[in-house]
């Protein structure tokens, strides 16, 4: 029933995406969805919102800006190997992992498809309606940029170097109405992600392929079948890795969320408090689901575009390496020890992030996790490496 739902939702997902959907708003770019279209111009408000992008007048510091976290030259994703960024205020920092914005100009607002299963949103709990609700989040997160308000973000804004240009593109009147312009500066940064092509440049090795124009090595071609059967990875039953409707190549996930039981970071400084759970869905971040306790612990399935220098990884950044990504998914269950701390009595604490409560909530039935500890893996060490090779022909910047 699970992978049924998650067909529907991805269907009904790229047929938005085909219709123009997902992003909060249109674009007004003709740059597309080719690879390398570069010679497209950006609306003027995508180009003041590249330029918001990259200020870091906007910070409560004035050194940290949302480039600080989605670094260009690494896929817009962050570029250290912090498990969560430092925060624009000494002494703080984000609570979750800073994942690469690419390609989230497919993505669509949150909903529950006609069985329940929740799909879309923006954040790893989908609280965020679009990408312009998204870029105000980290705007005014203390954790974060650190801004007390949308006016305090404005002021910043008003008296920053961008103000004149700002005011050429939304009116010369714009900062005498605080909401209108905190409303105007996220939509330009939204802008600037629908519109500019690095966003979505489909120049990955695995595009070109796609298209003809490169081979596979033997061992990326076992990867991908290793990827796709549904009795060994079984990685594509959430990140599917079929073309869309609409012919666009595979974004590599179905937008729906799930419950993998992923370690507790003890790197973060919010888990110092034993009694503090990140319970993704159903709260204590996001507030409107948190009488859903059959939701508690569930985040968001990103993409896996760029997967392979976009570490580290899931939503607390547990895990480090790429490699060990794909382990877990796979000797989760058949090797807990090896994934989680042991008590007083040398009993494995599975699952140790959640409370004890929500364990029932774990994905613990399609395949690679519907296995007991003692049990084969899914995939051997040497099918784990063959999949991490076909991951890594999801970088985009392919040269031959």
């Amino acid at each position: 029933m699970r992978r049924l739902a998650r067909l529907a939702c991805t269907l009904l997902a790229l047929t938005l995406a085909a219709c123009g959907g997902g992003g909060g708003g249109g674009s007004t770019s003709s740059s597309g969805s080719g690879a390398g279209d570069s010679t497209s111009s950006l609306s003027a408000a995508a180009q003041i919102g590249e330029k918001l992008f990259k200020d870091t007048a906007l910070s409560a510091s004035g050194t940290m800006s949302c480039a600080t976290c989605h670094v260009a030259d690494n896929h817009y994703a962050a570029s250290d190997t912090r498990s969560v960024p430092l925060g624009a205020v000494a002494g703080h920092e984000a609570g979750r992992q800073a994942p690469s914005l690419k390609y989230l100009k497919y993505n669509t607002s949150f909903f529950f498809a006609t069985d329940g299963t929740p799909t879309g949103g923006f954040t790893w709990d989908g609280r965020a309606t679009s990408l312009a609700d998204q870029a105000g989040g980290p705007l005014l997160n203390p954790n974060e940029m650190a801004n007390t308000s949308a006016e305090d973000v404005v002021q910043k804004l008003k008296n920053s170097s961008n103000a004149t240009a700002f005011k050429a593109v939304f009116g010369a009147d714009i900062f005498d109405r605080p909401a209108d312009a905190f409303a105007r500066l996220t939509y330009a940064l939204q802008q600037y992600q629908l519109e500019d092509p690095d966003f979505a440049p489909f120049t990955s090795k695995f595009d070109l392929w796609l298209a003809g124009k490169a081979s596979f090595t033997e061992q990326e071609l076992r990867g991908y079948a290793l990827f796709n059967n549904s009795t060994k990875g079984n990685c594509a039953a959430c990140h599917v890795s079929t073309s869309t409707v609409s012919g666009r190549p595979p974004l590599f996930t179905d937008y729906t969320y799930d419950v993998l039981g992923v370690p507790r970071n003890t790197e973060i400084v919010g888990n110092a408090d034993s009694s503090y759970y990140d319970l993704g869905l159903c709260g204590p971040v996001r507030t409107d689901q948190t009488s859903r306790i059959d939701l508690c612990g569930a985040f968001k399935v990103p993409t896996l575009r760029n997967v392979a220098k976009t570490a580290p990884y899931f939503h607390n950044g547990a895990i480090k390496t790429l490699t060990d990504a794909v382990r877990f998914y796979v000797r989760r269950d058949t090797n807990p020890e090896e994934w989680y701390p042991t008590n007083g009595n040398g009993v494995v604490q599975k699952f140790n992030d959640l409370p004890s409560q929500y364990h029932k909530n774990v994905n613990t039935t399609e395949v690679p996790y519907n296995r007991k500890k003692g049990d084969t893996p899914a995939l051997t060490e040497s099918e784990i490496a063959d999949v991490v090779a076909f991951l890594n022909t999801l970088t985009d910047g392919f040269n031959q």
